[in-house]
């Protein structure tokens, strides 16, 4: 598949999970409940979980060796928002292409198309201070769009992750996403823990042998169906 076809397939699919789970029109800010939607905040929530995916603290645990899985995990959960801030900008004029065409022209996106590089361990601060970096870009008064992508690529590249794995873990996260919500996750009543591991944890497993929709909708349940 081509980058722009990769691109525009995510863009497609946020807005169908962001249509299902908020109501058509979620773009002007409110869910179809009436709760407002801040997706800078839903980004700079999942970066301070991004950073407790390393040994960041000098008390606890200083040993400890990054969860790599789980921070390309918490990487897709930050593009699921990005995504939807994009959407969201060009909501009067959605044309997938455009916007596809507009990430891709950001100069670091071709290195990020290239093959992935293997994430080091003793680069754990610069990685944290590039984490910040996307925290404050959503936390100001002026978000730039453009320098949010080209943080979130230089960031993603440092921990081993590419488009072509972005992509397939993405499709995952987007499917477990559909999973939670059609399994209570909005009402409380989901668990998120099954039987001693996070969904998170089961869908990697679930990734290493599956790409197909089905399949994976499909582990998710036979999984699920086992939670005490």
């Amino acid at each position: 598949m081509q980058t722009i076809e990769i691109l525009k397939n995510m863009l497609e699919l946020q807005q169908k999970l962001n249509d299902e789970t908020n109501g058509i029109g979620w773009e002007n800010g409110y869910t179809k409940e009436g709760k407002l939607i801040s997706w800078r905040r839903c980004i700079y929530m999942e970066c301070a979980e991004l950073i407790d995916s390393f040994a960041w603290k000098h008390w606890k645990n200083i040993a400890s060796s990054t969860d790599w899985n789980n921070v390309h995990i918490e990487l897709v959960d930050i593009w699921h928002f990005i995504l939807s801030l994009l959407l969201e900008k060009y909501k009067n004029d959605k044309n997938y292409n455009n916007i596809a065409m507009e990430i891709s022209s950001i100069s670091i996106f071709q290195d990020f198309s290239k093959e992935k590089m293997k994430p080091n361990e003793s680069d754990t601060y610069n990685i944290l201070n590039d984490i910040e970096l996307l925290i404050h870009e959503c936390s100001g008064f002026n978000l730039r769009l453009y320098t949010l992508l080209s943080n979130y690529f230089a960031l993603a590249i440092k921990c081993g992750l590419n488009l072509e794995s972005l992509y397939k873990t993405y499709i995952g996260k987007n499917i477990l996403n559909i999973f939670r919500q059609e399994h209570g996750y909005k009402e409380g009543s989901y668990k998120k823990n099954w039987n001693g591991k996070e969904d998170n944890e089961i869908l990697n497993e679930i990734l290493e042998n599956k790409f197909d929709y089905k399949e994976i909708y499909q582990s998710l349940e036979e999984y699920y169906k086992k939670v005490k």
